[in-house]
Order: structure tokens, then C-alpha cells, then sequence
């Protein structure tokens, strides 16, 4: 049965940052996710992780100045450097988190652009070269048009592709269920296809990315397709809350008796 890690970016936002993990704990969760930790020391991260016997399951490499709109630099030819050392700043919080996975996100560029697919390239095969030697496994997420428009990776298939060719050991794809349905559909067999390369599942409902089971996909199949198919890592809830964190939770109890908190 999946094991499915809380994300605490868009979850329990009823309470402040540090105090989610208590909140996904208490809800039966025993693995968290989040977009950022940048904000809090790695040792209050590392901290609050310990307290509630949860395991870190993701979480992104810094994207640049997100509040001005950035969303990434692997494909911005001159933010190399800058790049470098974000990846250093996320394996402090590697190290302090225990994680076994990190995103790299692309940024806003146009695919079509030959200078932001060499970028693009170079720079997921620097990560994750540099990942290995710390053990860690970086993943690549496509993400649709309509939530992130000019995000330069919004193709699995692309992805995919890059992701067989360098063939890199850690180098795996992040499958977001809710994406993939709206870039392409016919998700199930994609996952079919892919699962050999994937390295980490999110989920959240089509079209308003709220709980699973609330949209056009059938999740619960999904999340049975999944252990069919002996996917063995982390289902990350990214999902908008419709009316509070804990009244939405009925999606999960189905599966909160089998949750571990295995890396």
C-alpha cells in the first residue's frame, strides 16, 4: 500500500511552518515533504523531524529568487555558479534532514532554445554527480503550462528522455500525477512505461488540485496501480486543501494503518 508523505507547504497551513510536522504526525502520516526549508535553520528542520518520528521525503534544491517570479536556474545558461552553490546549501539540509532525494527545478526558459537545453543538460548531469557523492538521488519534475506558464520542463517525455540518456545511476524522474494528467493524460499507462525511471509520486486531484478522489481521476486506482506495478517510495500529498487540512483527510484513512517511515 502507498506510503503517503504530507506536504507542509500546501498542508496543515492552519498552523505555523515548524508546527506541521506535528500536525502530519498526528494525522497518521510518517513522512513529510515540502517545496522549500530555506526560511529555518537545517538544525530546526532536522529537529522537528526527530521529535515526530518522521522521514524526510523530498524536498526542492533552491529555485532563485522565487518571489520575484524565478522557478529554477538548471536551464539559465549564466546562473551555473549561482546553481553550484544552491545545490551546497541544500545538502546542508540534506545532512541534516536525512532525505534521500532532492528536486532540481528547471526554471523559466524556452525549451526551444538550444543555449537553455545545453544549460539544462549540464547542469542536471553536475547535480547529480554531485548528489552521489553524498548518496542522494536528484529528480526532475515536468509541470504543466496552466499552474507554471514558461516553465522550461513540460514534458515527461522530454524528461524521460534525457533522463535515459545520460543514465546516470540517481538520476530519476518525479512523477506528479495531477501534471501528467493535464499534459498528456492517459496516466496509468505512462506510469507503466516510466516506472523503471521514476524515483518519487506526488498526487493531487484534476482539475482543481485538491484532495485526491475529488476530480476526474480515479486516485484510488492509481495508488493500486502503483503497488501493481512495486513502486516502493514516497506518494507526495501536493495537494490545495477545499476546507481545512484535517476535515479533508477522509481520502487517506483507507491507508493511514499501513504508513511506514522507511527512506
Amino acid at each position: 500500500m502507498p506510503r503517503f508523505a504530507a506536504n507542509l507547504t500546501l498542508m496543515f497551513t492552519e498552523h505555523p511552518f515548524l508546527d506541521r510536522f506535528a500536525a502530519a504526525a498526528e494525522a497518521g502520516f510518517t513522512a513529510v515533504e515540502f517545496l522549500f526549508p530555506y526560511e529555518h535553520p537545517p538544525e530546526a528542520i532536522g529537529e522537528a523531524l526527530r521529535r515526530h518520528g518522521l522521514t524526510q521525503a523530498l524536498f526542492n534544491l533552491p529555485p532563485g529568487d522565487w518571489a520575484a517570479g524565478e522557478r529554477g536556474m538548471a536551464a539559465l545558461p549564466d546562473r551555473f555558479e549561482e546553481l553550484k552553490a544552491g545545490v551546497e546549501r541544500g545538502l546542508a539540509y540534506a545532512a541534516a534532514t536525512g532525505v534521500k532525494r532532492l528536486h532540481l527545478m528547471a526554471g523559466m526558459a524556452d525549451r526551444a532554445d538550444p543555449a537553455a537545453r545545453d544549460a539544462f543538460r549540464r547542469a542536471v548531469a553536475w547535480t547529480a554527480e554531485r548528489l552521489a557523492r553524498e548518496g542522494l538521488d536528484v529528480v526532475l519534475e515536468p509541470i504543466n503550462g496552466r499552474n507554471m506558464p514558461g516553465y522550461f520542463l513540460n514534458d515527461f517525455g522530454y524528461a524521460a528522455e534525457l533522463i535515459r540518456e545520460l543514465a546516470l545511476p540517481n538520476l530519476k524522474l518525479q512523477f506528479d500525477l495531477y501534471h501528467c494528467q493535464i499534459l498528456h493524460g492517459d496516466v496509468t499507462m505512462r506510469l507503466r512505461a516510466l516506472m523503471p525511471i521514476i524515483g518519487h509520486v506526488q498526487t493531487a486531484s484534476v482539475p482543481e488540485r485538491h484532495e485526491p478522489g475529488s476530480g476526474e481521476m480515479n486516485d484510488a486506482f492509481l495508488f493500486a496501480e502503483l503497488d501493481r506495478l512495486g513502486y516502493d517510495g514516497f506518494v507526495g500529498c501536493e495537494y490545495n486543501p477545499r476546507a481545512g487540512t484535517t476535515a479533508g483527510l477522509g481520502w487517506f484513512s483507507p491507508y493511514r494503518a499501513a504508513q511506514g517511515g522507511r527512506a
